[in-house]
């Protein structure tokens, strides 16, 4: 399993198409996500995924969450086998990998309530109360990196 990290201007055609479509079989086939995924904000990620046979087994982006680029707000993350470690993975790599690449101070997420025990594992912490989004109970967490 190749791990990668590109900016939208490096991936290739085919990884474009399949990070669209593992996020449409995660987000809008098994979660049932009623929302559009084209939101521009690709333009300005770092995507960072684990590829096996030229498929997105797992996936992340990153982005710099306002102008002051100290703050990085990782989204749409997903695994295409769950319980397989490629979530752990991921998350360890991506973080690395956004200190190495984008350099914030603190990287911050909008967890599933049901998956906030597992970014607590990298030492997120929840900084918010429970919001709705896309109909699905989330938490808004924080991991400060310096």
């Amino acid at each position: 399993m190749e791990l990668k990290a590109k900016f939208f201007d490096e991936l290739t055609s085919r990884e474009i198409y399949e990070i669209l479509r593992a996020r449409y079989l995660i987000f809008k086939v098994e979660q049932k996500i009623d929302y559009c995924d084209f939101d521009d904000i690709d333009f300005r990620s770092l995507h960072i995924f684990l590829e096996s046979d030229r498929s997105v087994k797992a996936y992340l982006r990153a982005f710099f969450k306002d102008s002051d680029k100290q703050t990085v707000q990782v989204g749409r993350v997903l695994t295409m086998e769950h319980g397989a470690g490629h979530g752990r993975r991921l998350i360890e790599e991506g973080i690395r990998l956004i200190q190495e690449k984008l350099n914030p101070d603190i990287i911050c997420l909008e967890s599933q309530k049901h998956a906030v025990g597992f970014y607590e594992k990298f030492g997120f912490a929840v900084v918010s109360e429970e919001f709705i989004e896309a109909g699905i109970p989330h938490v808004e967490m924080v991991l400060k990196v310096r």
